[in-house]
């Protein structure tokens, strides 16, 4: 199930068992952690994720199953022009042979960031969200840890920045979920979904390469 009913077992866009370390939630919590939806809407946003309709002819990831099925579906109709730009990068993009660096894509306000990375230490990673923009991320290769943080146990550690559209929080690292993005799925992090990026996991390499697209959100 979706991050909406707390239960990180089954993947919601497959129907497949995903204990493994994809998921990498200790036990089950309780909270907030994603902009939350009524049932009917839910339902009908996550039969669209499950067909596809959003693709492009794009096959290299799902979403995983953290993705809140109802932004995306919203998102996606509202802004239709730049998603599918961004997933038709994707698709006839060498992902592993472009340079790093921000790469604009071509007709529009989109920019690529390819990152080469290394995960760190929880202590030394921010927590954060943004209000203008969509965070589209892609681990290429490797692993990376993104946690999720839970909403009411969290507060602002400084007032929202507008000119670089980010806030950052204090919050209980005992309630965060954490999720190991590897390179058959992607994440969307949505202004509800407040993130951390590039935690340290369990694997012996630390070393990442990542696409980062920056897609406006739309009220």
């Amino acid at each position: 199930m979706s991050i909406h009913a707390q239960n990180c077992k089954m993947n919601n866009h497959t129907g497949k068992d995903e204990t493994k370390p994809c998921c990498m939630i200790k036990k089950k919590q309780n909270g907030i952690y994603t902009a939350q939806h009524n049932a009917k809407l839910l339902k009908e946003a996550e039969t669209w994720m499950k067909s596809g309709a959003w693709r492009n002819g794009y096959f290299r990831a799902d979403p995983h199953m953290s993705v809140n099925a109802v932004e995306f579906y919203q998102q996606y109709k509202k802004n239709p022009d730049q998603w599918k730009v961004l997933f038709n990068w994707l698709k006839n993009t060498n992902l592993y042979a472009i340079s790093k660096g921000k790469h604009p894509i071509e007709g529009t306000s989109l920019v690529a960031s390819v990152e080469d990375s290394e995960n760190g230490a929880l202590e030394k990673r921010q927590s954060e969200s943004h209000r203008k923009r969509i965070d589209f991320q892609f681990t290429v290769k490797g692993t990376e840890r993104f946690g999720i943080i839970e909403h009411l146990s969290s507060s602002p550690l400084k007032p929202y920045d507008e000119k670089k559209d980010v806030i950052h929080y204090k919050y209980d690292k005992e309630k965060a979920l954490f999720f190991d993005s590897t390179p058959d799925k992607f994440f969307i992090f949505f202004p509800g979904d407040w993130h951390i990026a590039k935690v340290m996991n369990d694997t012996q390499d630390q070393n990442i390469r990542v696409i980062v697209i920056k897609v406006d959100y739309k009220e």
